[in-house]
């Protein structure tokens, strides 16, 4: 599946990039919204899965409208907690780590940061999850996704479109890297991703990627490493990086990665 072979619906906010596998379709939608956040449906045999949530009022009427009509069997909510107005009636699952992310962690805290930022544009209200699931195997609307568990929440396979859903990857963005410990971890998942020949690696906060794109982002990040250890301060790193990769998007990420790299 070529990452540019889908076609497009403009919304009212945002718009739909939908891939066709045959079997199965995915529905990618850019939001648009400050955040840059992306939601992914899978549909099949009629029935739609959602990945993640908007959180933001416009993009949640928008993909609200989008699946009117339509049978919506459950929604998997990872690391996009908030924005708990989006299809209250529909079935949420995830696991415990995810909740506990979203209701008292490091979710929480990027919640409250961003409602303070963004006012009443963003939905700071927390999903209500109906189904606590562990890691492993889960069917939903009669499609599989296989969880693995992470540190903040829950990754997932989907073995239907031969894909893979993680936070973050971007290969031409800044991501938060919270230390060398970390990137490393990314670097070894993005390696595992490659060494399964996943068709597209779905995330929350870029269109889809493929494999070629892990190996750019796995270079960034061994680079990224190195920089860290050669600089003696934030400012230092921070041009250092900037110099480096000019027009990559995502700045307000590049602070955050700094703060953990110079705390």
């Amino acid at each position: 599946m070529d990452k540019r072979n889908f076609t497009t619906i403009s919304l009212e906010q945002g718009e739909m990039h939908i891939y066709d596998f045959g079997s199965a379709k995915l529905h990618a939608y850019q939001t648009g919204d400050p955040l840059s956040d992306e939601v992914f449906l899978v549909e099949k045999a009629g029935q739609f899965v959602v990945l993640e949530s908007p959180c933001f009022v416009d993009s949640i009427a928008a993909l609200a409208r989008y699946l009117e009509g339509k049978v919506v069997a459950g929604m998997l909510v990872a690391y996009h907690g908030a924005g708990a107005s989006f299809l209250p009636e529909v079935p949420k699952y995830a696991t415990a780590n995810a909740v506990e992310y979203a209701r008292s962690g490091g979710g929480k805290g990027l919640i409250d940061q961003f409602a303070s930022v963004f006012g009443s544009a963003f939905d700071h209200s927390i999903h209500r999850v109906d189904h606590i699931v562990e890691e492993g195997s889960v069917t939903i609307g009669g499609i599989e996704f296989i969880l693995h568990q992470t540190a903040e929440a829950f990754d997932v396979e989907i073995p239907e479109i031969n894909g893979v859903y993680t936070h973050m990857l971007g290969h031409d963005c800044h991501s938060i890297v919270a230390g060398a410990e970390h990137a490393d971890g990314i670097i070894s998942q993005l390696k595992d991703y490659i060494a399964k020949g996943y068709d597209l690696i779905l995330t929350s906060h870029y269109t889809p990627e493929d494999l070629k794109d892990a190996r750019t982002k796995i270079d960034y990040l061994e680079h990224l490493k190195t920089l860290a250890a050669s600089c003696a301060s934030g400012e230092t790193f921070k041009a250092a990086v900037k110099a480096q990769y000019p027009a990559y998007s995502g700045e307000n990420y590049l602070d955050m990665t700094t703060g953990f790299f110079f705390a």
